[in-house]
């Protein structure tokens, strides 16, 4: 007897460990939605808006050309390169997957880093097959700094001669592809694409805040605020120059176009221009050219017969090319992806990523006389409140711009995004599951939404994965 009951007890041993092993093994197996990656086929992306005139499509063209442009120290068409800079182009950082995109799969920068003779060092978080990404220190000498401070320098290029300046120090490293570990004074931001920007600088103040009233109530029950970067009213993202809503940037902290491209000038290419008119280092044996570099070219004849964008300065071209460039054409619709839109919206993630908005009757663009029928009363596709929100401790960057704080950001434009490569503002991760799964963190204002994505079925979940990558 006391045999039998031995033999029973290692069975009921061996059965409980057989039944762990197989609740273990289905833990492993379940299945669970997958990111397909970049979806193929033509880019449908990168060209002007339909509809443009003549004129227009002009000076597209010629801003289409300078974006593309790599800038010099000294004797180029565009001198002023450095004395400190990320890249060399705007193309070089917005590419993928055209012209105005975002940051491509084979990083530009490592070749930037030496090109004409320059001495620097690649920064551990720039890699091959990484993103582009800026740098901003949260602290400098004791105090909140928030700034980029550049990659590269230009010593030792053969076109700024007596120059020597060294790099910052971003050490010690951590892991080169997330951007995660190592120095943690550091955060990393990768470029926004461009596309229909200008339709987004076109969208009235009115629009974004009749949206941001809407269903207020189950915005309220999900946790959903929508309390960004507020100067004067405590409620949207506003500008202290004039009070109305900015729109472009990770944190929408900057107000226009023109302002964009010129920021992005001074501060990624260290080239000074009209609205940034000082160099950011002013080491005077690395000045090679008259400040601001980028100005208005007052010498370029103009004919009254044609079109003469010459005249306009690159931040001006740089506007113009944005401001009238379409936005992505997303993949025929199928009945499946019909399904994983209105899962999207169902579970709640359609409060802040809104699906439309519109631009206004009256929209001006080189003539305030007759308004561009491209950019007026347009349903601009974007899905993205244009707001930001708290999205918590695991995203937070320790940065604040304006009053948008530590964990807040821009709803990010959706469209294109089946087309990107490298996903959340440091580009931390390629997966778009991995991207959503990280709007969950403590003090994140879309926890519940997360929430409803974990609860749905796998077919549910990939049927919103597929979605997105079909836009």
């Amino acid at each position: 007897m006391r045999m039998g009951k031995n033999v029973l007890k290692r069975l009921g041993g061996t059965l409980a460990v057989a039944l762990l092993t197989c609740a273990c093994t289905l833990s492993q197996t379940k299945s669970a939605p997958v990111d397909p990656g970049v979806r193929g086929g033509p880019p449908g992306v990168g060209g002007p808006l339909s509809g443009l005139t003549a004129d227009e499509t002009t000076f597209f063209q010629d801003g289409q050309g300078r974006f593309a442009e790599t800038e010099v120290v000294q004797g180029g068409s565009n001198n002023g390169l450095g004395p400190r800079f990320n890249s060399n182009q705007c193309f070089s950082c917005h590419s993928q997957p055209n012209m105005g995109g975002t940051s491509p799969a084979q990083n530009p920068l490592i070749a930037v880093a030496t090109l004409n003779g320059a001495k620097n060092v690649v920064p551990w978080f720039i890699t091959a097959n990484g993103p582009v990404r800026e740098a901003r220190f949260k602290r400098s000498n004791g105090a909140p700094d928030g700034n980029v401070h550049a990659l590269f320098v230009i010593t030792g290029r053969s076109d700024a001669p007596g120059c020597d300046i060294p790099q910052f120090n971003f050490l010690p490293a951590g892991n080169p592809l997330t951007g995660k570990g190592g120095n943690r004074n550091i955060i990393f931001r990768i470029p926004t694409p461009v596309f229909g920007a200008g339709l987004i600088e076109a969208i009235p103040d009115s629009v974004i805040l009749a949206n941001q009233q809407a269903n207020v109530a189950q915005k309220a029950a999900l946790g959903i605020s929508g309390h960004p970067n507020a100067h004067l009213s405590g409620n949207v993202n506003r500008s202290a120059n004039d009070g109305t809503i900015t729109r472009f940037g990770w944190k929408a902290q900057n107000k226009s176009l023109l302002l964009f491209a010129a920021e992005a000038y001074n501060v990624e290419m260290g080239i000074s221009n009209q609205l940034f008119p000082q160099e950011r280092d002013e080491t005077p044996s690395c000045l090679f050219t008259a400040t601001p570099n980028d100005a208005l070219n007052f010498t370029t004849p103009a004919t009254s017969a044609t079109s003469n964008p010459a005249v306009i300065s690159d931040i001006e071209a740089f506007a113009n090319f944005m401001r009238m460039l379409a936005p992505p054409t997303p993949a025929p619709d199928t009945p499946s992806l019909s399904n994983g839109r209105t899962t999207f919206i169902k579970i709640g993630c359609a409060h802040c990523h809104t699906p439309s908005l519109t631009t206004g009757k009256m929209i001006a663009s080189g003539s305030s006389t007759v308004p561009n029928a491209a950019l007026s009363n347009q349903t601009a596709q974007l899905l993205s409140d244009l707001l930001v929100h708290h999205m918590g401790k695991g995203l937070a960057d320790g940065i604040t711009q304006g009053a948008a704080g530590p964990d807040e950001f821009r709803t990010a434009p959706l469209w294109g995004v089946g087309q990107r490569i490298f996903f959340l503002h440091d580009g931390r991760t390629s997966n778009l599951v991995e991207a959503i799964k990280a709007h969950k963190s403590r003090g994140s204002e879309a926890n519940k939404v997360i929430d409803h994505f974990n609860k749905l079925s796998t077919e549910e979940q990939q049927g919103i994965i597929d979605f997105l990558r079909s836009l």
